[in-house]
């Protein structure tokens, strides 16, 4: 097993932990945001110096990667980037998408064949939003949608769906299927990203450090036509 610095900025929540063996070890949030430029640095601060004190080798740093806020985002894997640069440790990147996931399925009684829509906000009617299933097999790629009546109905037609995180709220009124299935207080939070983070590290599956970007939600915005936006 290995020690991750995990850091998450997507959305208004600023949070920061450090896990080992596959315990959570230390942890920092700020669910009042957003105040990432003002609490980042410290919750990093904190959370390395409980790592050097006792003496725990920090292997990687594992960032929340998007959809989310241009600003968290941004913010967050700069910061990410400097510890990878300043250690010389790997950047695992983990989509915002699964790591709301996470508390679903350890928290909730799910049946065999539910399916996973965890949802950040956009603007509107819109939201970002992915399917996965409980092994969080991709059942449908992120994707910008705007939410009507008839919003996901392949997947409600054949499964119990359910929809969770900062977007999920406003949806309700919309997607009233009786498969329709709506969690509250759902956030990314980084206690949460070490199970995905062990699996990046397993498979190797690490991001250039000079390179990489996250996934901003403008990226979507921009895909999508004028008449929507």
């Amino acid at each position: 097993m290995s020690c991750i610095l995990n850091i998450e900025t997507s959305t208004s929540v600023c949070s920061v932990a450090a896990s080992q063996d596959g315990q959570t070890i230390f942890v920092k949030e700020d669910l009042k945001g957003p105040s990432h430029a003002v609490s980042l640095g410290v919750f990093v601060d904190e959370a390395l110096s409980f790592i050097d004190n006792h003496a725990i080798p920090l292997d990687a740093v594992a960032v929340s990667c998007g959809p989310g806020s241009y600003t968290g985002l941004r913010i967050g894997v700069s910061m990410a980037k400097g510890i990878c640069y300043g250690r010389n440790i790997p950047l695992i990147g983990i989509p915002t998408l699964e790591v709301l996931c996470v508390p679903v399925l350890l928290q909730q009684d799910l049946p065999e064949d539910a399916l996973l829509c965890p949802m950040i906000d956009a603007r509107r009617m819109e939201v970002y939003a992915a399917i996965y299933d409980r092994a969080l097999n991709v059942k449908r790629e992120i994707a910008a949608d705007i939410v009507d009546e008839n919003s996901y109905l392949e997947f409600l037609n054949e499964h119990p769906v359910y929809f969770f995180g900062n977007g999920a709220e406003k949806c309700r009124e919309k997607i009233t299927h009786t498969n329709a299935h709506f969690i509250e207080n759902i956030h990314p939070l980084a206690k949460v990203m070490y199970p995905l983070a062990e699996k990046a590290i397993a498979l190797e599956d690490y991001k250039d450090v000079a390179y990489f970007e996250p996934f901003y939600l403008k990226e979507f915005v921009a895909s999508l036509p004028k008449k929507l936006l």
